[in-house]
């Protein structure tokens, strides 16, 4: 069975590695592939061309069509997958998305120093491609 989402995400993130754990959990039907833009392995040629920098600055997810999706819609598809689809349906709510999504941008902005990592320039210093 072919995935129906590959979902990058940032392992070195403690915050997003226990969201990606508890998707995995109830990945039952294994829909989703997780691939950790960390991991030494990760070879953005396999991935719709999405570089370390560009996965680091938001988070991806490509659907089985190719189509590469962002944010917000990454977690609400994958929710989907998992049968826990409900949990943001706030998003379909047209004058709450707006504010959600950015809150969200702020986070993704943000997020490294919240979780008192590196900036992404020092990051990129080992991982980037030079």
């Amino acid at each position: 069975m072919k995935n129906k989402l590959t979902f990058l995400f940032d392992g070195g993130c403690p915050l997003c590695l226990r969201e990606t754990n508890f998707l995995k959990k109830r990945d039952i039907l294994n829909q989703i592939k997780f691939v950790d833009i960390n991991s030494k392995d990760y070879d953005q040629t396999l991935f719709a061309n999405i570089s370390y920098s560009e996965a680091m600055s938001n988070l991806h997810g490509i659907i089985e069509n190719g189509e590469i999706i962002r944010g917000l819609d990454v977690l609400a598809y994958s929710y989907e997958l998992i049968g826990l689809g409900w949990v943001y349906s706030p998003l379909k709510v047209k004058f709450l998305s707006p504010g959600l999504r950015l809150v969200y941008r702020y986070w993704a902005k943000y997020r490294l120093r919240i979780t008192g990592r590196p900036n992404i320039e020092k990051l990129c210093a080992s991982q980037c491609e030079q």
